[in-house]
């Protein structure tokens, strides 16, 4: 059984910084890429960042500079750091690998 569970959301002021984590098992981690979505509400569900399996990354452009994306392959784990962050960086987070997400979790910048 796949699961992907994520940690690390809450609610932070503007400027500041969390960490998410996203813990994968049931599946070989090392040999596939992982990414970070984000869904704000009323809005469609955007790609923040991906890792391949080199730790090659890419951004979106909204993100960059201010996020990064890795992995540790011996916790089966891939992060998302986040600084600097924006009242318009609210949403619900969530990892994927190929057809398999986790539940989310809930980011909130607010003052």
């Amino acid at each position: 059984q796949v699961q992907l569970v994520e940690s690390g959301g809450g609610l932070v002021q503007p400027g500041g910084s969390l960490r998410l984590s996203c813990v994968v098992s049931g599946i070989t981690f090392a040999i596939n890429a992982m990414a970070w979505y984000r869904q704000a509400p009323g809005k469609e569900r955007e790609l923040v960042a991906t890792i391949d399996t080199r730790g090659s990354t890419k951004y979106d452009d909204s993100v960059k500079g201010r996020f990064t994306i890795s992995r540790d392959n011996a916790k089966s784990t891939v992060y998302l750091q986040m600084n600097s962050l924006k009242p318009d960086d609210t949403a619900v987070y969530s990892c994927r690998n190929g057809n398999y997400w986790g539940q989310g979790t809930q980011v909130t910048v607010s003052s």
